[in-house]
């Protein structure tokens, strides 16, 4: 078994971002391969391909997979702690899609991936939360192991992956929001495109409506929502109470639409995301932090107490509601 201690000394340097901006970031996965389904890369890869050699780069589909699996070198997560600590994220938010059911070619169960997260919050300390994925077809074993993730392992609330086959407003979901809504744990889920092996149109966020309205005691989160299908998302964000966007995926699409959503008011809604490693190809966690400020994402009118809440404090209120660790008894 490998050691999962981390043995290296923390960076204990200012974050090279000034110091300045408290970040958390909400939209992270363990960079390995055991966490995504060789069918889910293998597509990944071929629209990496297509997009490149459109472009007239003299590139292979080998070279291309070469570069992909290149990204997820991390499986313990110390790159990342590194690079979180030189970009001045104090926490990050691990995100575990349940692909196990819809995809017969994991090499991990769901079981096993738990578990390993859960080795790596061991691992270290204080940097990272955990929301779980469990496919609900998984039927009551699927639920019995979320709540072990989340009352025995103190797992942060739940990820979930429409394109896999299911809707927001599946109600074999519904035993899991009622989770979720007793512990007042957030929900987080994949909205828009992925890779071709799954469905898109399942992944529209106005599915998450009626569970929204249903469960208002569960803060739900739309990811990639500055990104995909805006215009919905922002109109569920201003008229449900308990709906937020996270922005991962703005590195692809540059600041525009971020400027576009910042403006829309509802900046107590919006959550910081990186969606780290996808675009570990750009560059470090530090240069897609900078990257909003030198591409103009933030409009002049955008206050310094918004700019907060977007980077820390809206993620900080979502992840402060957590029952079962306001009752953990405080240790010396």
């Amino acid at each position: 078994m490998n050691d999962t201690r981390n043995t290296g000394a923390r960076n204990t340097e200012e974050p090279r971002n000034g110091g300045t901006q408290k970040i958390i970031d909400f939209h992270t996965h363990i960079a390995s391969g055991m966490c995504f389904p060789r069918s889910f890369n293998d597509g990944v890869v071929d629209n990496m391909t297509v997009a490149l050699t459109s472009r007239g780069l003299p590139v292979t589909r080998d070279k291309v997979a070469r570069m992909h699996a290149g990204t997820l070198t991390d499986p313990l997560c110390d790159e990342l702690v590194k690079q979180m600590d030189e970009a001045g994220i104090s926490e990050s938010v691990l995100l575990l899609p349940d692909f196990t059911y819809a995809l017969k070619d994991s090499t991990h169960s769901i079981e096993e991936l738990i578990d390993h997260h859960r080795a790596v919050v061991e691992r270290h300390p204080g940097r990272f939360r955990v929301l779980v994925g469990v496919d609900p077809r998984w039927g009551a074993d699927g639920l019995a192991l979320f709540e072990r993730a989340v009352v025995d392992y103190g797992f942060d609330g739940m990820k979930l992956y429409p394109p896999c086959g299911y809707k927001l407003s599946d109600e074999r979901l519904y035993p899991y929001y009622e989770i979720c809504a007793q512990y007042s744990l957030p929900v987080l889920s994949h909205i828009g495109a992925t890779s071709p092996v799954l469905d898109f149109e399942i992944a529209q966020p106005i599915y998450v409506d009626k569970a929204a309205k249903d469960f208002p005691g569960i803060d739900f989160v739309l990811a990639h929502g500055s990104v995909h299908y805006p215009d919905e998302v922002a109109m569920l964000c201003n008229n449900r109470p308990n709906v937020y966007v996270d922005v991962s995926g703005y590195e692809a699409f540059g600041a525009t639409a971020l400027r576009t959503l910042f403006s829309r008011g509802i900046n107590h809604k919006v959550l910081f995301g990186t969606d780290w490693p996808v675009f570990r190809l750009q560059g470090r966690q530090l240069s897609l932090v900078e990257k909003l400020e030198k591409e103009g994402a933030f409009p002049e009118s955008m206050s310094d107490a918004d700019r907060d809440l977007f980077f820390h404090g809206n993620a900080a209120r979502l992840l402060g509601k957590n029952k079962l660790k306001q009752a953990a008894p405080a240790t010396a």
